[in-house]
């Protein structure tokens, strides 16, 4: 018997970007490790492909994506500046944003998963 082990490589172009969907979560994962850096990285493949999503569903994840990396920064910047005024409000702030990027990709990866889109993307 000569059997043949054959990987199937999909070709759907629609699989392809919710692959690319779930590299971006993974980098917004990787953000807690690598300082931040994987979040841009992710960011700039959301705006490097966001034509090709237009008109399916994972539209609703690039847009829940960059908007994730927004209000990540603004809360990143906002606790960096009040930190110089006060070290418990500035940690405060950072540890809030930190809870609301993870619960933002715990949203988005699990309705990437079940292969929905974010439900009211805000």
């Amino acid at each position: 018997m000569n059997t043949t082990a054959t990987t199937q490589v999909t070709s759907d172009p629609l699989e392809k970007l919710k692959n690319l969907t779930a590299a971006v979560y993974i980098c917004q994962i990787l953000t807690f490790v690598l300082a931040g850096v994987p979040l841009l990285i992710g960011v700039a493949l959301n705006f490097y492909y966001r034509n090709a999503v237009q008109g399916t569903w994972l539209k609703s994840h690039f847009d829940w994506q960059i908007k994730t990396v927004w209000v990540t920064l603004a809360g990143f910047a906002i606790s960096g500046l009040i930190f110089t005024l006060s070290l418990e409000l500035g940690g405060l702030i950072l540890l809030s944003t930190l809870i609301l990027l993870v619960y933002r990709i715990v949203i988005g990866w699990t309705s990437l998963a079940a292969d929905q889109p974010i439900k009211n993307g805000n």
